[in-house]
Order: structure tokens, then C-alpha cells, then sequence
């Protein structure tokens, strides 16, 4: 990786990866993009930035040309809980958007990242220690889209020898940027209501459990994988990762070790709730650990502190302080 382009970098990952990366190979040599429009003082704050849609092959071939691009972390995508208000975009941006980015990826020669996601599992895969390889048969359309995902970058190395790899994420939590649309998107709610208001409510079940990870592990993890040696992977799209197994209560239970005064109340979405019970309890990372070292660095106890330590002062800032690069 010399030359980086993140696509969907106003989200939730590209906030922490893009000043990761920026820390690591040189803030000029990570371009940033996103469709959403950016005022003039933020966009001096995220430069170099290019607007993309990423359906859009000329203009996706235009910046990969400009800056010289060499690796694409391809983030842009429609989460699980808008995905099904809005099937017919998700499908279009989730497939049609990566299907332009490994396309330009094909004709410049370059590597790309692309998130995947426990959503790629379904109701028929084993739920307890989800092994690497298993069944997948989702039933969301963001889910359907995250396998097609999988598969169709498989296809691209085989045939085309592209340079595709990707991590399948459990629920992210992140002080950075705010929840984009996501069933776990709790986990990231409740502490900002927690460090705010002191309070919560949940639109999932108390003991639904789900796996969790700590968005510096996610980086770091993203930025690993891409660096490894291609001779060390048998499997590229796309690993198994995890940190922590967490429940709602459990969640509430730790952040009140931190503010005592925090109280938790349930109003269940039943559309939430269906998708998260379709999904994995718990996955079963062996794999990513055994071919490039895969080790989390946080555990349920020390991301809430970190989290709330890190939020709290976020909160202080002034608006325009708070995306950072």
C-alpha cells in the first residue's frame, strides 16, 4: 500500500481508519470520498477528499488515476436496518457500487478491502462458535448483499488476480462517528445516551447476544489484514473476527461500573430484534488468528472505559472539532 483511496469515508469505519492510515503512510497519500456533500471548512479538515458516487466508473477511474491509487478500502455501503426500508437501494449501492470498484480495480491493478459482515450468515447457520466456512444463507437483503460481496471478490482474484480480502464484522462500537443504520448500532447508542442523559432504551432484548468489536481493533485488523503476505492467506473473503460477546444487560452492567447513575429501559423493535436473532452468537475467529496473527487488543471492561473516557471528551468539543484527521 503506497497510494489509498476509502470509499464511504464519512462513516462509521472511515473516520478511525482514514486517520490511521493517514498516521501511518502520510495524510497525502490517503485520499478520502464519500457522496455526501461537504462543506468547505470540513473539507479542508478531510483533504485530499474526491465526491463519489461509487456507481460511478468514470468518475471512480478519475480520482484512481489522479492520485495514482494502489489499494481501495472500500467502506461505502447501506447498513442492515435501512437496508430493509430500502431493499432496492441497498442492493444497487452494496452490489452495483462494489462491482464498479473491482472493476477499476481489474483495469488499474489494484487491491481492495472490502467489509463483510456477520449479517452473511443466516437463521440456518450454526449460531453458537460460527466456524469460517459454513452455511450462508441470510435472510436480509443487506446480508444477501454482504455474501454476494464475498463471492463476487473471490471470483475477481480468481479470475482476474485481483487483490481482494475482507473481514466479516461483528457489531462496531466507535466514539468517532455516530450509528448509520445498524442492528447493533445499540451498542454505540447507549453510550452516548449513558454519558448524556444517563440513560437508555434498548430496541433489542436484554440477553440477546451478539459479538462485539472495539473500532481501534476493527482498524488495526483491516490495516493488518491488507498488509500480510498474499502467500499466508487460504481464505480472503472473508475472515472471522471478534473481541467480546455482549448482551444488552451485560453492556448496561459495565457502564454502570463507570456511571452508577445510568439506568437501562427495553422498547424492542421487532425488526431489529428478527434480524439480530437471525445472526451468529458467536463466532469462531481461529482462523483469521492462525493465518495473520489475528489478537484483539480490547475486552469488554476496557473498551467502556476507554469508550466513555474518549466520548465523554468528544462531547466537549466544539461541532467542528469533531472529525478529525
Amino acid at each position: 500500500m503506497k497510494r489509498i483511496l476509502i470509499t464511504g469515508a464519512m462513516g462509521q469505519v472511515g473516520a478511525e481508519l482514514t486517520a490511521a492510515l493517514r498516521q501511518r503512510f502520510g495524510r497525502e497519500n490517503v485520499v478520502t470520498s464519500d457522496v455526501k456533500e461537504v462543506s468547505k471548512d470540513h473539507l479542508d479538515a478531510i483533504a485530499p477528499y474526491a465526491p463519489l458516487d461509487v456507481r460511478d466508473f468514470s468518475g471512480l477511474t478519475h480520482i484512481i488515476k489522479k492520485y495514482k491509487i494502489d489499494t481501495i478500502f472500500h467502506l461505502a455501503a447501506i447498513l442492515s436496518a435501512t437496508g430493509e426500508k430500502k431493499p432496492q437501494l441497498t442492493w444497487d449501492i452494496n452490489i452495483n457500487g462494489l462491482y464498479t470498484i473491482l472493476e477499476a480495480a481489474r483495469e488499474y491493478k489494484c487491491a481492495v478491502f472490502h467489509p463483510s459482515s456477520i449479517a452473511a450468515f443466516g437463521p440456518d447457520t450454526p449460531r453458537d462458535n460460527t466456524p469460517q466456512d459454513t452455511i450462508q444463507r441470510p435472510n436480509t437483503i443487506y446480508g444477501i448483499t454482504k455474501v454476494s460481496g464475498e463471492l463476487l471478490c473471490d471470483y475477481y482474484f480468481r479470475k482476474y488476480g485481483v487483490d481482494t480480502r475482507g473481514l466479516r464484522f461483528p457489531g462496531l462500537i466507535s466514539y468517532t462517528a455516530k450509528p448509520g443504520g445498524g442492528t447493533t448500532d445499540y451498542a454505540v447508542e447507549i453510550f452516548y445516551s449513558a454519558v448524556k442523559e444517563k440513560k437508555y432504551t434498548c430496541f433489542l432484548k436484554a440477553e440477546t447476544a451478539l459479538d462485539m468489536l472495539y473500532m481501534p481493533d476493527a482498524v488495526r485488523a483491516s490495516i493488518e489484514l491488507m498488509e500480510i503476505s498474499p502467500a499466508k492467506l487460504k481464505h480472503r473473503n472473508a475472515f472471522n473476527i471478534t473481541s467480546m460477546n455482549v448482551t444488552p444487560k451485560a453492556l448496561a452492567t459495565e457502564i454502570k461500573k463507570v456511571l452508577p447513575d445510568f439506568t437501562m429501559q427495553y422498547r424492542i423493535d421487532p425488526t431489529r430484534q428478527a434480524i439480530a436473532d437471525s445472526w451468529p452468537k458467536h463466532l469462531n475467529d481461529s482462523q483469521a488468528r492462525k493465518e495473520w496473527r489475528w489478537q484483539p487488543e480490547y475486552d469488554l471492561a476496557t473498551m467502556t472505559r476507554d469508550m466513555i473516557e474518549k466520548l465523554t471528551a468528544k462531547l466537549r468539543r466544539p461541532p467542528d472539532a469533531a472529525y478529525t484527521t
